[in-house]
């Protein structure tokens, strides 16, 4: 005699996207038309959001520290501005990545779930979702000084960019952080009005920390990622990952750092400045902490691992956000 199946129905159809996690709100609050659009844009997967959303925060945080005098409702509404434009905007560079990586999601087994190879969503329906975000997009970065602006219409050639870098170089992880970082020079830019050298030095180690947890992320795939042929830092550093990531979180304190420095020093005080560094050694400790439970060899632990990144972010985001206040 079988069994009855318990498990909710939208698991029992089978449309579910393989690495979501269980009973996210689009599996089980969405109208059943919307989900497989909701999940090109990972919506499913919230993680993907923050990570693109907390350098943003960093660089109108530290920016609003440096020039405490444009420090106000400016300072809010770029947080919520970028908050709406980082859900948008993810969705539509998720989209792309899925359109272009079409042919070889359905060669992955943690991919071949996914809206466009599983038959849910023609090319053509992907394309005009991905112009309604892009669209939506656009409207929020409009909001936002012309410096801002041009630098927002700058990163879309990295968008573009990324999902074909595995193709042909073994550090797509790069291209990922020179992508998922830019909203640190966007923010501070859009709060302080022009681009320095403290953002510079932000952008570089959120594009260290990506390296580290994309890493990470991408020891899930690297198996079938060697069948296909596709290059990641996952395969390129092997046995020598952990070495390689210890580098890139020492890397990603001192720049953090630097940024801190350079932004602070002008001020003169010290409580401030000690706040701002404790954001970057906070999260370093937090990195550490991966490291010491990571097993590049679990793909459990590598998911897991990579999602607690939203946590490591946020330590800076809350250390600089306190900061405003003493």
């Amino acid at each position: 005699m079988t069994e009855p199946d318990e498990r909710p129905e939208h698991q029992r159809a089978g449309d579910t996207v393989a690495d979501a996690p269980d009973d996210n709100w689009v599996d089980t609050l969405a109208p059943p038309r919307a989900r497989p659009f909701l999940r090109l844009s990972r919506a499913d997967r919230p993680i993907g959001t923050w990570l693109l959303l907390l350098p943003c925060w960093w660089g109108a945080l530290l920016g609003a520290l440096a020039l405490p005098e444009r420090a106000g409702w400016l300072t809010i509404w770029i947080l919520v501005g970028c908050g709406i434009g980082a859900f948008v905007m993810r969705g539509a560079g998720c989209t792309w990545n899925d359109i272009t990586d079409r042919n070889i999601d359905d060669k992955v087994a943690r991919t071949r779930s996914r809206p466009i190879p599983a038959g849910q969503v023609t090319v053509r329906e992907a394309l005009i979702w991905m112009g309604a975000q892009c669209g939506i997009g656009l409207l929020i970065l409009l909001t936002f000084n012309w410096t801002a602006i041009a630098l927002g219409v700058l990163s879309l050639g990295l968008v573009a960019i990324y999902p074909f870098a595995k193709r042909f170089t073994w550090w797509p992880q790069i291209f990922l952080g020179l992508a998922f970082n830019w909203g640190a020079l966007l923010a501070w830019t859009a709060q302080t009005g022009s681009l320095a050298l403290p953002a510079v030095f932000l952008y570089m180690a959120g594009i260290c920390w990506t390296i580290f947890y994309d890493t990470i992320y991408a020891h899930q795939d690297k198996e079938d990622d060697a069948l296909i042929g596709v290059k990641s830092t996952a395969l390129l550093f092997g046995d020598n990952t952990m070495t390689w990531l210890r580098g890139f979180l020492v890397a990603t304190v001192v720049l953090m750092s630097l940024a801190v420095i350079y932004a602070l020093a002008p001020l003169a005080n010290p409580l401030k400045m000690s706040l701002g560094l404790a954001a970057a050694w906070a999260m370093g400790w937090h990195m550490n902490w991966q490291l010491g439970k990571l097993d590049i060899d679990d793909p459990d632990i590598c998911l897991s691992t990579f999602r607690s990144n939203r946590d490591a972010g946020l330590i800076v985001a809350l250390f600089l956000a306190i900061t405003h206040f003493v």
